[in-house]
């Protein structure tokens, strides 16, 4: 059975108290990939990673970090690769070959390397996703990808592993709303 603490993640993250767009910070205050890339901390990967890596648009710097580090994965960017075996036209001539391509990704996953979010990470993705929607004035699409990107993060978080994304736009926001949170950001080529 699924337990979390209702009143422990409103006291946390205090919705209540919250008011004012959340803007993004200058680029040289964020936490980028850098171009020496070293051994350090295990990485979760962002959704986008998978994306990039395959269509060749990952920088070099990201391509051998993800050599040198431990890489963990987290069912929300599977679901959302799997949601592309639904999507896809089966009529176009390219969703075979890209279909064939994810699937290659998604059975080299280590079993062990896969985590599920638990209640209380739940929970706290569904709060800090609302605070961003409101806050930000999300719509429609976007609420389902805040939700997912706050289910991410608060997975690190909770491990203790840095999410490896170049989703600035909202992960800077997380990172703003929950500081001991971490990200490594990068820009596609």
């Amino acid at each position: 059975m699924a337990v979390f603490d209702l009143d422990k993640t409103l006291r946390w993250l205090k919705p209540e108290k919250r008011q004012g767009a959340l803007a993004r910070r200058a680029e040289d205050l964020l936490p980028w990939v850098s171009d020496d890339v070293v051994a350090g901390g295990e990485l979760l990967l962002d959704t986008c990673v998978y994306i990039d890596e395959l269509q060749g648009r990952a920088p070099d710097t990201v391509t051998t970090l993800l050599r040198v580090r431990t890489l963990n994965h987290s069912s929300v960017a599977l679901a959302e690769m799997m949601h592309l075996f639904g999507r896809l036209d089966p009529a176009d001539a390219r969703t075979e070959a890209t279909l064939t391509e994810i699937a290659g990704i998604l059975r080299r996953i280590p079993s062990h390397r896969l985590h599920e979010a638990d209640a209380d990470t739940m929970a706290g993705a569904g709060v800090l996703a609302g605070i961003l929607c409101r806050l930000n004035g999300y719509q429609n699409d976007r609420k389902q990808k805040a939700l997912h990107d706050c289910i991410i993060f608060l997975q690190a978080r909770k491990r203790g592993f840095s999410v490896l994304t170049r989703n600035v736009a909202d992960f800077d926001l997380l990172l703003q709303m929950v500081p001991d949170g971490r990200v490594l950001f990068y820009r596609k080529v």
